[in-house]
């Protein structure tokens, strides 16, 4: 029997939405004053209307209950699930005022790219887009690669009221870095900016040797390195990376990326002094065994390619696109016409495959994650030794995931679920795809693009793409960064909560009579 939400359920829920979207204020608010330093005062005055709407509509809904009692896991994902479509919706005000944007469903498919950390876009003329427009595309990526919720905590936001916990995992984190969930939000916060801001300072002095003025080093800088470790893929202009010709930013940010695709909870190890705990982590073996091989295979497919002029170039551009692919980043140093025409069909395959495998659990990447695939193999391990060991033997599999860990079924069952979700999930869109009259291995890569929040797009995402089509990749970049338990939930709430129920069924029919 699946529980049903009640009207304090729904109150409760519109309470703390309310909160968030009070809290979403800020992310227009920084592009507002951005607008006005650089006397953009159309583009100012959009972003001080989504401000006032997330004030008003945020308020709002507080006021159906202003004292909320704390949080059950229940609540907790739908308040979660709700915020992520809600503050798409509100950011993507200002977007389609700009004139950038074709039509309002454009607008929210690059919010929800924004805030899901998966980089495509489908903005017009964005070379010439307003530095307050392209500053609320970046902190939506900020946003959304910390996690809405995470913000909110780190703020305290909540307060004690909330079920922090419950509100924790619901968007898609199991890790605790610190016992208290408060502090673990903070720390995550705090590694974060400090990272970015590490960024930060080369790729601005780089950007300003390879000739662009100052003012325009340092936004480009600052936005470069937050979707780099946010693994978010938006850029400045519509080249992505290619535009700047550099291979030192590339490994600047190819660092960036291999930070931001590390587990949080592995910083805090280090900084401890445990840097067995970080070499020995799952995690971190599977990645870089992974890596290291995939790039050997994709250099492999393309060394017969007439695009790179010498091996140096190749093994750095290689090294670079399987980087961006694996921590779902999506930064090109590549055309989406090149993908298609001059890359192999085994170099376009390498890189969705990359893609859909994602990062590591626990941090800005999206993607089925390295230690989903590790456990899997584990299990695979563990079967194979039950089948060659007596019947009366104990099978026990270990491995290393910040500290030595046992195998358990319920673990395996997990990872294989979502696992098997998101390859339901690539197969669906790249059926919708094909239905829309696109070859089939550019749809799947186009697909798994979307689910896995990687963003490497193959062309089909784009000004003019078909609604249907971007409506699918709408809910598989929001079902891939909610990681589908949250989505899911939701869904089924609302439907069971719409639906009558069988027993006041029967009454209505016996006339009132049980």
């Amino acid at each position: 029997m699946w529980p049903r939400f009640t009207l304090t359920d729904a109150r409760t829920i519109a309470h703390y939405l309310g909160l968030l979207i009070v809290c979403f204020a800020v992310a227009p608010a920084i592009p507002f004053v951005t607008a006005l330093v650089f006397h953009e005062w159309e583009p100012a005055s959009r972003y001080l209307l989504c401000v006032g709407v997330c004030l008003v509509v945020g308020t709002g809904l507080r006021l159906l209950m202003p004292t909320a009692p704390r949080l059950n896991r229940q609540q907790a994902m739908a308040v979660t699930g709700l915020a992520w479509i809600v503050l798409a919706f509100v950011g993507s005000i200002p977007l389609v005022l700009s004139q950038h944007y074709a039509t309002f469903a454009d607008a929210l498919f690059d919010c929800v790219s924004g805030l899901t950390t998966t980089g495509a876009t489908v903005a017009t003329d964005l070379d010439h887009m307003s530095v307050a427009d392209n500053m609320f595309r970046f902190v939506m990526h900020f946003v959304g690669g910390m996690g809405l919720i995470v913000v909110a905590l780190s703020l305290g936001l909540f307060g004690r009221r909330a079920g922090d916990a419950s509100l924790y995992a619901s968007e898609g984190r199991s890790e605790h870095v610190v016992p208290n969930v408060v502090e673990t939000t903070r720390f995550i916060s705090k590694i974060a900016v400090i990272i970015i801001a590490v960024t930060f300072v080369p790729v601005c002095l780089l950007l300003c040797v390879t000739g662009l003025e100052p003012a325009r080093a340092v936004l480009h800088g600052l936005w470069l390195s937050i979707s780099a470790f946010m693994t978010g893929g938006f850029s400045p202009m519509s080249t992505s990376v290619m535009y700047y010709h550099s291979g030192a930013i590339e490994i600047v940010l190819m660092v960036a990326m291999l930070l931001g695709t590390i587990n949080f909870a592995l910083y805090l190890e280090v900084r401890r002094g445990r840097t067995d705990h970080f070499f020995q982590d799952l995690e971190v073996r599977t990645g870089a065994f992974w890596l290291l091989a995939m790039i050997a295979i994709l250099a492999a497919t393309l060394s017969s390619a007439p695009l790179f002029s010498n091996l140096p170039e190749m093994l750095r551009s290689c090294a670079f696109m399987v980087v961006s692919a694996a921590t779902t980043t999506g930064f090109q140093t590549v055309s989406a016409n090149q993908l298609t025409t001059v890359f192999s069909s085994g170099a376009f395959l390498v890189l969705a495959i990359v893609m859909a495998v994602g990062g590591s659990a626990g941090s800005t990447s999206g993607g089925i994650k390295f230690h989903r695939v590790g456990i899997i193999w584990k299990s695979i391990v563990s079967t194979i030794k039950s089948a060659l060991f007596p019947p009366t033997a104990r099978v026990v599999v270990e491995y290393h995931h910040i500290g030595r860990r046992r195998l358990r079924p319920d673990v395996s069952r997990e990872a294989l679920t979502v696992f098997t979700l998101y390859v339901i999930t690539y197969v669906i869109g790249a059926l919708a795809g094909i239905a829309y009259g696109y070859e089939a291995t550019t749809s799947l890569f186009e697909s798994v693009a979307m689910a896995s929040n990687g963003g490497i797009t193959a062309g089909i995402s784009g000004p003019g793409m078909p609604l249907g089509l971007e409506m699918v990749y709408l809910l598989q970049m929001w079902a891939g960064r909610l990681e589908f338990v949250t989505l899911m939930a939701l869904i089924v709430e609302v439907v069971v909560s719409v639906t009558p129920d069988a027993d006041d069924v029967r009454k209505l029919l016996n006339g009132g009579k049980s």
